[in-house]
């Protein structure tokens, strides 16, 4: 878990803001008792985990598509090709939606801006590390040159964040 504590309590703020301006309809399913918490999300959002990311079209369409997400210091993060759709979207307006939902019990959505992050860079050398420990195992060590070749990444920088997560039964 690459999360600190204070990822932690900066994803549960955020988390319960988030709630605090939903409107009734999302309140009525999302009932207190089927949130996940901050910490509960964190200790599921572990790998890769399928996103849908939707962006916005010159003429204002929304275009969602499935991507390889990984949750990393308390947000999402994608990547993608530098020529694909969705990141000539992203450079131009930034905003974007992301839904994990890998069943009827789980379901994290994301509203925010996504932000180019460079790989290479210093400053995102955990989050490298973090790519290759989830896709080395699977791919072999030639996807470190794959990783080298140009695909981009973006982090989803959250406004909002909801978590559902129905309770054991």
């Amino acid at each position: 878990m690459p999360e600190s504590a204070a990822d932690v309590a900066a994803l549960q703020l955020l988390l319960d803001r988030s709630y605090a301006q939903a409107g009734a309809h999302l309140l009525r399913i999302h009932t207190p008792e089927r949130r996940a918490t901050a910490e509960e999300m964190v200790a599921r959002l572990t790998g890769m985990c399928l996103l849908v990311v939707t962006t916005v079209s010159a003429d204002g369409r929304p275009i969602g598509g499935p991507v390889d997400g990984v949750f990393y210091r308390g947000a999402f993060h994608f990547g993608s090709s530098p020529d694909s759709v969705r990141f000539r979207h992203i450079r131009v307006r930034p905003q974007v939606s992301a839904t994990h939902l890998p069943g009827e019990e789980f379901a994290v959505t994301v509203h925010g801006r996504a932000v180019p992050i460079d790989i290479r860079a210093d400053e995102n050398a955990g989050f490298r590390q973090t790519l290759l420990d989830v896709y080395v195992p699977r791919y072999g060590p030639e996807w470190e040159q794959f990783l080298d070749s140009g695909p981009v990444y973006a982090r989803i920088e959250p406004v909002r964040m909801f978590a559902f997560a129905m309770p054991p039964t």
